[in-house]
């Protein structure tokens, strides 16, 4: 990640059109996940609002690793501008500093490990989750906002008991079509193979928002669930194997992006900049014990498209290979996921980064 002046002008873009971003100011934040793509952009607002705008906001970062935490932050945040406190999200712990609010982001988003550790992907969305609502709990009058995923939608069911609109699909067979007009709204769930392993992420993080609303009936804990689309940004890691990060790598590198498959499954895109706003959102203004989508409407497209369009920004071509057994293993089980992002707007979000400014500031940005 790549901090300077151009970058911040873009942060300064959503944090002029967020609503309420004053309700913040001197207020205390725990966030766990923060050195992940979306939690991370999270702490550029944060960082900015407190440098600029005197918000007086106390920053609480929970994490494993000390070092990485301020290698990550390196040239955003000195010391003394953070605490930094241990947490493994695959262990119950001890209870989190005390905080006005909580952003749970801790979560294994790795396809590829996903395949290779589930169980480490269920305990970390589930155990690492209960330690924050523990801590919430405690804190009384917190409020917890549990980053969840559009994978909870699964695939649309179509039969007598279940009616998803317009979306066809044979659960049976396996078998649907999905098109790019088709949106999941949040009271839409769909059919999820529970028996795969592949499960582990989507399965879990339905168990979670259960969790969320279990806590909100027996300990009073507020909270609200944001469910994020496909988020894509400067932020990746070079471990990252989602299809977005491995694309932007090749593009950014100069070469040319390796797709495994035709790449026309739907999905929902949105800009880091404009997640991480969207979290604060409905951290701010959302209902309490209600979900919100996050998607970028002018961003649904195919995954050959936005490979396509980071190609173009590059001056890259897109060539095609066959996936080998373990990546076929780790992709997404949904053969659409394009998420309505109605509700979240009307709390007053809405996206500044259109596929194209947002592949071009990805590009400028990675290092």
């Amino acid at each position: 990640m790549r901090y300077c002046k151009e970058y911040f002008d873009d942060v300064r873009l959503v944090v002029r059109t967020m609503p309420g971003i004053t309700t913040l100011f001197n207020k205390t934040i725990c966030i766990t996940g923060a050195t992940g793509m979306l939690c991370s952009a999270v702490v550029d607002i944060i960082a900015l609002l407190n440098k600029e705008k005197s918000a007086g906001i106390k920053l609480i970062i929970a994490g494993r690793n000390k070092e990485k935490t301020a290698a990550r932050f390196d040239g955003l945040l000195q010391n003394g501008e953070y605490e930094f406190v241990s947490y493994d999200a695959t262990k119950v712990g001890e209870y989190l500093p005390q905080a006005d609010y909580y952003i749970h982001g801790a979560s294994n988003a790795d396809p590829a490990k996903m395949s290779t550790e589930p169980v480490e992907t269920m305990l970390g969305n589930i155990l690492g989750l209960k330690t924050v609502l523990d801590s919430a709990a405690m804190s009384k009058g917190s409020r917890v906002l549990l980053i969840s995923s559009g994978e909870i939608y699964g695939n649309p069911v179509a039969s007598d008991e279940v009616s998803l609109g317009n979306q066809q699909e044979d659960a049976s067979e396996g078998k649907g079509q999905y098109i790019k007009e088709n949106t999941f709204k949040e009271t839409d769930y769909g059919y999820v193979d529970i028996l795969n392993p592949r499960a582990c992420y989507p399965m879990s993080k339905r168990a979670a928002e259960t969790l969320c609303a279990s806590y909100y009936q027996e300990h009073g804990v507020d909270f609200v669930i944001a469910r994020s689309c496909h988020a894509y940004g400067p932020g990746i890691t070079p471990a990252d194997s989602r299809a977005t990060a491995a694309f932007t790598r090749n593009a950014a590198s100069g070469k040319d992006i390796v797709m495994k498959s035709a790449g026309e499954q739907i999905r929902s895109y949105c800009y880091t900049l404009d997640s991480a706003a969207a979290l604060l959102t409905i951290l701010i203004h959302g209902t309490s014990g209600e979900a919100y989508n996050i998607s970028n409407k002018d961003s649904i497209v195919s995954i050959r498209e936005i490979a396509e369009e980071i190609a173009t920004a590059a001056g890259v071509k897109v060539i095609f290979e066959n996936p080998g057994d373990a990546e076929k293993k780790s992709y997404n089980m949904m053969k659409g996921s394009a998420l309505d992002s109605s509700k979240l707007e009307d709390l007053g979000w809405s996206a500044k980064f259109d596929l194209k400014s947002g592949v071009e500031a990805t590009l400028k940005f990675y290092k």
